[in-house]
């Protein structure tokens, strides 16, 4: 196993606890995106025990190259974000796997051989996970939000896409090159004209429109 995950005492801690287990082995750590898709092609993992806020990379660039270079290992992504939003995006990706870092660690060694066993795994923790996990793995469907929307201009699809990605104001006007000033006029234009307030909801928006998986936002005037 590979784990991937930009704290080490936590990569220290996985790593007791998996090598413990008579059926497992750690056979590489790393604490980045490229890292990780190195770290797989040098190490063939069964399985790729990933972090999805590590620099370097956007998680889904990472868990795509993982399944393009190292087809066979297994993602299985370690993450705090207990969102189907998130989950939505990861599998889409290509993981295998889905599990919160508040899990048991009795889930997370049953997560690790389900993966392995060429099975999906998902826990989000949620008293309506079941419901979350049939919506996600059904074709996706237009949201009531994206109905009632008024359209994107390409501008405001791209300061969208990028605070979704988690870029901060600054590194958002960095990457357009305009100013901080612009990118929070933008933001206030996105919460007011989609009715979002917080970046978990801005977030959900651009996977129910795409922004997340290579397609685009409608534009304005189309």
């Amino acid at each position: 196993m590979l784990i991937a995950d930009d704290h080490a005492v936590l990569r220290a801690g996985l790593k007791l606890l998996i090598d413990a287990q008579s059926d497992m082995e750690v056979v590489g750590e790393a604490a980045g995106g490229p890292e990780t898709v190195r770290g797989a092609v040098t190490t063939a993992p069964h399985v790729v025990l990933l972090d999805l806020s590590m620099p370097g990379a956007r998680y889904t660039q990472t868990i795509e190259q993982l399944v393009r270079v190292a087809p066979t290992s297994r993602v299985l992504v370690l993450t705090m974000h207990d969102d189907p939003a998130y989950l939505r995006v990861a599998l889409r990706a290509g993981a295998a796997g889905y599990i919160v870092k508040k899990a048991a660690d009795v889930d997370l060694l049953t997560a690790i051989r389900a993966v392995h066993e060429g099975r999906t795994f998902v826990d989000l923790t949620r008293p309506d996970e079941a419901a979350q996990v049939e919506d996600v793995r059904r074709s996706a469907r237009p949201s009531p939000t994206q109905g009632q929307a008024r359209p994107l201009s390409p501008r405001e699809a791209e300061v969208l896409r990028l605070l979704a990605e988690g870029h901060t104001n600054s590194e958002a006007a960095s990457r357009l090159s305009v100013s901080v000033k612009t990118i929070e006029t933008h933001r206030k234009r996105l919460s007011d004209k989609l009715g979002l307030k917080t970046r978990a909801e801005l977030f959900r928006f651009a996977v129910e429109v795409g922004l997340l998986d290579g397609e685009e936002a409608r534009p304005a005037g189309q």
